[in-house]
């Protein structure tokens, strides 16, 4: 298991949760909801400064592909919103990548419920709980398979 602090990225279209795990990537916790900035980039911005005051080694993008494995225009924005973010964390040297969320957001939303708290008061942590959900998942493949989970995401040149 590589050491390190990481962030859990949930791609929504209003908000972006955001979470983090320890440094010996044991275990994540919600950090913190970002307004989704559709015409500009305040958003990535955000999370490169939560990159930065955490110490964040890579950042884990939930990949929402539908019950069947294929991509849906959720999967193709979180995909174009990682490549964003990969390029705005890179002059820091994390890394970011994808990783299948199936199913984060439900699950998510089952744990605010048993915890007593109602779906319409929970919107501004839904998202956070489903980025703890995203990197806990993730944290916990590598631990059982030993490798970095989900894809790397490349840099293209020229791509803005």
């Amino acid at each position: 298991m590589r050491p390190g602090v990481r962030l859990g990225i949930d791609v929504g279209k209003a908000r972006v949760g955001v979470a983090r795990c320890d440094p010996h990537a044991m275990l994540a916790t919600p950090v913190e909801t970002v307004p989704r900035d559709l015409g500009g980039d305040q958003d990535l911005i955000r999370i490169a400064e939560i990159a930065a005051e955490l110490g964040a080694m890579e950042a884990i993008v939930g990949l929402p592909l539908n019950m069947r494995g294929e991509r849906t225009l959720s999967t193709d924005d979180a995909v174009e919103f990682a490549q964003r973010l990969a390029r705005h964390l890179a002059a820091a040297e994390v890394s970011v990548r994808l990783v299948d969320e199936r199913l984060s957001t439900v699950s998510a939303q089952g744990q605010l419920r048993q915890a007593g708290k109602k779906t319409k008061q929970s919107r501004s942590i839904i998202d956070q709980a489903a980025a703890v959900v995203i990197l806990q998942h993730a944290l916990d493949t590598e631990r059982s398979r030993g490798v970095a989970p989900g894809e790397a995401v490349e840099l293209n040149e020229g791509t803005s």
